[in-house]
């Protein structure tokens, strides 16, 4: 079945720049959307790197899962969610250089605001304006940078931590 991904909010455009920022997502990406594939497949072939990308795109929603039979076990497969993506966004530059920078940011300088995020959620302090103004963010970036990470999630006006 041919699903198109509509990218209306700007922010939604984070996950899909993420999904192919690195070569191993790229190639990992590119196989899932060619077969359905196991994490067990995925990790002998690209590694912990692969594995982990599993998981940035089932956070991001950008893949569908199946339970697959093997010999002597069922285990979990993935494929691509998506057949095609369609963009229908105009927004102001300064917007989009906001989205871009927190999609780019690099990850050490990414995971440290991530940590500071995850530690004022695990206070209890989950209010998505309260964090921005904490970390002296635009309510967008701070968007984004939640719809980059896979130990957060938006909802709502809240930001919540994301359990294994």
């Amino acid at each position: 079945m041919a699903r198109i991904k509509v990218i209306k909010d700007v922010t939604d455009f984070v996950p899909i720049l993420r999904a192919v920022s690195t070569q191993t997502k790229k190639e990992v990406f590119t196989e899932l959307a060619d077969d359905w594939k196991t994490s067990d497949e995925i990790e002998e072939k690209y590694g912990e790197e692969g594995k982990e990308a599993l998981k940035l795109f089932e956070k991001m929603k950008l893949v569908e899962t199946r339970w697959q039979h093997t010999d002597r076990e069922t285990k979990k497969a993935y494929h691509t969610y998506y057949s095609s993506v369609h963009i229908d966004a105009s927004v102001p530059v300064s917007e989009i250089s906001e989205v871009l920078y927190a999609a780019m940011l690099e990850d050490e300088k990414f995971v440290g605001i991530e940590d500071k995020i995850l530690e004022q959620v695990q206070k209890g302090e989950n209010f998505a304006k309260d964090i921005s103004e904490m970390l002296e963010v635009s309510p967008l970036t701070l968007k984004s940078m939640v719809k980059r990470s896979v130990k957060l999630d938006y909802r709502g006006h809240r930001i919540l931590e994301l359990k294994e």
